[in-house]
């Protein structure tokens, strides 16, 4: 995953996004320390703005949250006057997290922004779905 390429948000980040009226909203949440400064210099503003620009937001405003390793993106009048204004299918844009989700990145400088192996695969565990055949346990 390091080296010369390009990563996707998704390598070092998971996201949420919804809506206040025409405005979205879209946290980024770092899976490392390391991570979340990384993304502090490489998902700027200007770069957020640029990969949702078919959207035409006024303007784009970041917030840092250092205590929750999160960034915060608010993207002005993106949603044609938001869930009860438009006749998008996302009007409340809660897909755009992860349409952001995708987008590539410069190389990170090491494997300290990624998250460690064994969280990745508790996570997964978590939402895989049984064995066929198997029951679920009783409450």
């Amino acid at each position: 995953m390091q080296g010369n390429r390009p990563v996707r948000l998704c390598d070092v980040a998971h996201a949420r996004s919804g809506d206040k009226g025409s405005h979205a909203n879209i946290g980024v949440i770092a899976h490392t320390e390391a991570g979340w400064e990384w993304l502090g210099a490489v998902l700027t503003e200007t770069r957020v703005a640029g990969f949702f620009l078919s959207l035409r937001p006024r303007r784009v405003t970041r917030y840092p949250l250092p205590g929750i390793l999160a960034w915060n993106f608010v993207l002005e009048n993106v949603l044609a006057g938001g869930a009860s204004g438009s006749l998008r299918t996302d009007s409340q844009g809660k897909t755009l997290a992860l349409a952001l989700l995708q987008m590539e990145l410069p190389p990170p400088p090491g494997p300290e922004v990624f998250p460690p192996p064994a969280a990745v695969s508790s996570a997964l565990d978590a939402t895989s779905p049984p064995p066929s055949g198997t029951e679920p346990a009783a409450p």
